[in-house]
């Protein structure tokens, strides 16, 4: 160690010292003295290592200088792991980002009920225990024309307990071309051998008759199971049962006739200009005893699985034990139920729900937001090009498979670093950003990016040429 660094060492000042400085002070009205504490450590540390590393340091670690480094590790140590992100991937319902973004009456509806106490299980009329499902079923009965309606936390868990309460020990058939997988790992025989079901699959991975159905029904049989294929599509010599056919089939056999619609479409989305996707009220019109989707999907709410059905299927789903395992709080009910209002007039659903209003955006409407980026992308780094043009964007969480949307985009291909760096800067940014690339090129997609995130967008894209903070080079 040479005197210079000796003599920079000395210098550095001690946490007592800045333990008394008023920036300091202020700190510890947001965060605990011992974080505080951390985080003036941690960044002397960082001090030490870079004057003890570098033979003749040209920075001069003063008071001021530690101060600010130890605010952008304070900042950094004290951020929610769980924090908001900016979508421009052009996924939709992106599972990584948290599918489905609430319209603003969820929103309200879950901050107004996490301020005290609400009528969960509470009946305001007679003063006893009230149901928590009801909150929600009597609205899904009136938005569909099912009998009766329950929820639970995710659709997965609604398969599970329909195998479970209506199906345990007993065959239920699905086509081969049926068993799916989706993200994560999760497979139908799974979760169908979980729930206590023995599998029967009928006919070949593109083509089942309901002649395969009707021939693999014995005594042992519970239900006939039709399963949306999600993540793949299957095209060219393909059959498959009508929803008709198989509530036909199963009512023949005095057997349940259970549909698992997964993405949760509340009306036909050829309305708002895409290929038509399963939809709830076709399955509730054709019969089928029992039917379960998403939530967080294409009905544009909170993560749930709502099931519909016959009164009493329901009733024994919402008897069964696993049932309260699998009972939703009362945040996500109410984010549930103000969705679902928004439903009671389609058109306002169109413009109200977020989910909905991204799909049915046009290439008109994004290319106006893509020129009101681009100018304030420009503005804030002048010396950069971005470009405007066309690209295919993907719906995400296993809905429209195979299914891509005519989307706008800016392209920029920085010059300054190198396009994984600047996209690890962006995610870095607060709020993060996430986007694509494409050709070696950042690509910001206009159909996941509403308008208040494009000022945010910018200033993250103005910050990505200066060189990561201390607080990012020190982890």
């Amino acid at each position: 160690m040479n005197p210079r660094q000796t003599e920079q060492l000395r210098a550095l000042p001690a946490v007592d010292e800045l333990l008394k400085a008023d920036p300091v002070q202020r700190w510890c009205q947001s965060a605990t003295r011992a974080e505080v504490t951390a985080a003036l450590r941690a960044a002397l540390d960082h001090a030490r290592r870079d004057i003890l590393h570098n033979g003749e340091p040209d920075a001069a670690y003063d008071t001021d200088t530690i101060l600010g480094m130890a605010e952008e590790l304070l900042t950094a140590q004290t951020r929610p792991s769980l924090r908001p992100v900016i979508n421009a991937t052009g996924v939709v319902l992106h599972t990584g980002l948290g599918r489905a973004p609430l319209c603003d009456e969820a929103i309200d509806a879950v901050v107004k009920g996490a301020c005290g106490y609400a009528n969960l299980e509470f009946d305001l009329e007679t003063g006893k225990r009230g149901r928590r499902q009801a909150h929600v079923s009597d609205l899904l009965c009136q938005l569909t024309g099912a009998e009766a309606a329950t929820v639970v936390n995710n659709n997965a868990a609604a398969m599970l307990l329909i195998m479970r309460a209506l199906c345990d020990g007993r065959e239920v058939i699905v086509s081969r071309g049926q068993l799916v997988e989706i993200g994560g790992s999760f497979r139908m025989p799974d979760i169908m051998a979980a729930g206590g079901a023995i599998l029967r699959e009928v006919g070949t991975t593109n083509r089942t008759r309901i002649a395969d159905y009707r021939s693999a029904i014995t005594e042992n049989t519970a239900a006939l199971l039709r399963v949306h294929h999600s993540n793949f599509r299957i095209v060219g010599f393909t059959e498959e049962p009508t929803l008709e056919e198989l509530v036909e089939c199963a009512r023949a056999h005095n057997v349940i006739a259970v549909d698992d619609l997964g993405s949760g479409a509340m009306f036909d989305l050829a309305r708002i200009g895409l290929p038509t996707e399963p939809f709830v009220g076709q399955s509730v019109s054709a019969g089928f005893d029992v039917v379960c989707f998403s939530g967080d999907k294409l009905l544009g709410g909170p993560q749930a699985g709502v099931i519909l059905g016959r009164r009493d299927l329901i009733a024994r789903l919402e008897a069964h034990p696993l049932m309260r395992s699998y009972r939703l709080d009362k945040l996500v009910l109410l984010a549930l139920e103000a969705t679902l209002r928004r439903y009671t007039d389609p058109s306002a659903a169109i413009e109200r729900v977020p989910t909905l209003a991204m799909l049915a955006a046009t290439t008109d409407d994004l290319a106006l937001r893509a020129g009101v980026l681009e100018k304030m992308l420009s503005e804030v780094l002048p010396d950069e090009k971005f470009f405007v043009s066309s690209d295919i964007g993907f719906v995400g969480g296993g809905s429209l498979p195979g299914e891509g949307l005519e989307t706008v985009v800016i392209r920029w291909r920085p010059t300054f670093a190198k396009v994984d760096a600047v996209m690890q800067r962006l995610r870095q940014s607060s709020p993060p950003v996430v986007a694509r690339i494409s050709d070696d090129q950042i690509t910001f997609d206009l159909r996941t990016l509403r308008e208040k995130d494009l000022r945010n967008l910018a200033t993250a894209v103005a910050q990505t040429p200066v060189c990561p903070s201390a607080a990012q080079t020190s982890r």
